[in-house]
């Protein structure tokens, strides 16, 4: 079962506690984080190709501090500093780092603004927005995806109506079977009223979206020198509104690579791939 091939500890940044998974390995440190709502442990399938030649790090970023998705949320800018002070509380020095979504704009603000060492960035669809968004006053409502997630269904009488619904979502439909099941585990925990609710709460899920308009990261990703390789869905839905090959070109040491046959959801879409495509970028 999982639960023997890693573990669930969390550490101390000053004023706050991340929890994360650990997977023991006697290589170099690979430090993986998450997209916006999601969770480390769906990236098991993926640690599981790699544990052995890597000790493999995944924190959870999702309600370790207090925020208010009417006021802000949680800046983008607070959790590139909770990264950098996770790394440093665990001693993980230089470290290679793979980051889906929210997790790769996350661990590029760490480092081309708080100087995060990093060996090498991989980088699955950051959330890198168009430049005039960083400048805009939005409320929860009017925001496209906060907006949403604020609203999100969160109660399932069990397990089967919940895994009925996800897979009735398009969002879902062309997830990982594995991945699937991982979801429904450890996304969702026990309700109060008896069933099944989401792990990451809607407002937090908010909070996290309406943070990542608090800070503008393009003009740091040019100091950062360290090889990034930059993935993008080939049918993503962000497609039209977030430049990856602009991305790619921002970093000093960047290059592009489209990844057949997926949208925004790599990693949950394509494990066997999105694994061979980090062990490669790597190792080369």
């Amino acid at each position: 079962m999982l639960e023997k091939e890693m573990v669930l500890k969390a550490v101390d940044i000053g004023g706050a506690s991340i929890p994360y998974l650990s997977y023991d390995g006697h290589g170099p440190t690979i430090v993986f984080l998450h997209a916006t709502g999601f969770l480390p442990w769906l990236w098991h399938p993926i640690a599981r190709q790699l544990k052995g030649s890597y000790r493999i790090i995944a924190p959870y970023f999702c309600d370790h501090r207090a925020t208010d998705p009417e006021k802000g949320g949680f800046n983008w800018l607070l959790l590139a500093q909770d990264l950098k002070k996770f790394c440093e509380s665990m001693n993980i020095t230089s470290p290679y780092m793979v980051g889906h979504s929210m997790g790769g704009a996350i661990m590029s603000i760490a480092c081309g603004r708080f100087g995060l060492d990093v060996k090498k960035l991989l980088l699955i669809e950051p959330i890198f927005l168009p430049r005039q968004i960083y400048k805009m006053q939005m409320r929860v409502e009017d925001h496209p995806l906060a907006g949403k997630s604020i609203n999100r269904r969160n109660f399932w009488k069990d397990a089967d109506e919940a895994k009925t619904y996800l897979k009735s979502k398009q969002l879902f439909q062309t997830w990982d079977d594995e991945m699937l099941d991982l979801y429904l585990e450890y996304g969702m925990m026990p309700s109060v009223d008896g069933g099944l609710e989401l792990a990451c709460h809607p407002r937090r899920e908010a909070s996290l979206f309406m943070g990542s308009m608090g800070y503008d990261p393009w003009p740091v990703l040019a100091g950062i020198k360290c090889p990034v390789l930059v993935l993008e869905g080939e049918h993503t839905e962000n497609k039209g509104f977030i430049d990856q090959e602009k991305a790619a070109r921002a970093f000093a040491h960047g290059k592009y690579q489209q990844v057949k046959d997926a949208g925004h959801l790599i990693p949950m879409e394509k494990p066997r791939e999105t694994a061979e495509i980090i062990r490669g970028f790597f190792e080369e």
